[in-house]
This record gives structure tokens, C-alpha cells and sequence, in this order.
């Protein structure tokens, strides 16, 4: 019984503590709106009220969402959101080992073996693909160096070769 009543406590404390930031909220509202002078625009006047309906807001804001009472909540909510994913996940584990079937954490496991495996794969082939590069520049340079001097047969200049298919 002590549990609820401490609950309800907490609710209504989080409640007036809500109350009394929305209550400073428009009591500041109502400062920005009416301060204004009869010489200036109403466009003016409709800026000035929006600037200040917006600091007022943002203000307000802030501090309901740096309150402590707020960051409690936020937490308890974090909590409990993360004990019932652990729970509803230990729940399906024990189904379906009961059932079987594999698990998730099963899977999990083996989805990292298969990872660790690809990238030791994928290492291994770009160490190969050096190799190959390395080699492949060494034998063009071993070609290069033992390679005969090519010379070209030059034709004579006034003379073309002729085309067999004419006549």
C-alpha cells in the first residue's frame, strides 16, 4: 500500500511541477504581449509578440526538460523499456529452445563468425593482389632489361606499298 501511495505522491509532485512551468510560461506570455508601445507598427507589435511568445516558450522548455523531475521520468522510462526488451528477449530464447529452434543469440553468434571469416578472406586476397601487382612490375622490368633493340624496316620514301586487292 506504501507503494502506491508513494507513486501517487510522486505523480501529483511531477504534476504541480509541470503546472507551475506552464503557469510562468503564460504569466510571461502575457508580460511580452503587452509590452509594447502605442507609436510602433502593429507589424511591428505582431514581431515583437511572436519573439517574445517564443523565448518564452523555449525557455519554458528548457527548463521543464532540465528538471529533474523530468530526467527521473526519462530514466525510469529508459529503464523499464530496457528490462522489458531483456525480459520479451529471454522469453523468446526460452521458446525457442523449447520448440528447437535457434535462437537469436545463435544466430547473432554465427552472423559473427561468418563476419570475422569475410574479412580475414578479404585481407588474405588484398595481400594476394599486391603480390601479384609486385610481381607483375617485376617481370616488365626484367622484360625491359633483356629485350633486343626492335628496329623498323623503313620503306623507301617515294614508294608505297602496294594494296594486293587493286589491280
Amino acid at each position: 500500500m506504501n507503494d502506491e501511495q508513494d507513486s501517487t505522491n510522486h505523480t501529483a509532485e511531477q504534476w504541480t511541477a509541470f503546472q507551475k512551468i506552464w503557469g510562468e510560461t503564460f504569466s510571461k506570455l502575457m508580460q511580452a504581449g503587452f509590452t509594447f508601445s502605442p507609436e510602433s507598427a502593429p507589424p511591428e507589435f505582431m514581431r515583437q509578440m511572436r519573439s517574445g511568445i517564443f523565448q518564452a516558450l523555449g525557455q519554458s522548455w528548457e527548463q521543464f526538460l532540465r528538471s529533474p523531475q523530468f530526467m527521473e521520468g526519462m530514466k525510469q522510462y529508459m529503464d523499464n523499456a530496457l528490462a522489458f526488451r531483456k525480459m520479451s528477449s529471454d522469453f523468446f530464447t526460452k521458446v525457442r529452445h523449447e520448440t528447437q529452434t535457434t535462437s537469436r543469440e545463435d544466430i547473432d553468434s554465427v552472423m559473427l563468425a561468418v563476419r570475422h571469416m569475410e574479412t580475414r578472406v578479404l585481407d588474405r586476397v588484398e595481400e594476394l593482389a599486391a603480390q601479384i601487382e609486385q610481381m607483375g612490375k617485376r617481370l616488365d622490368a626484367t622484360e625491359r632489361a633483356t629485350a633486343p633493340p626492335q628496329h623498323r624496316k623503313r620503306e623507301p620514301k617515294g614508294r608505297r606499298a602496294r594494296n594486293p586487292r587493286k589491280k
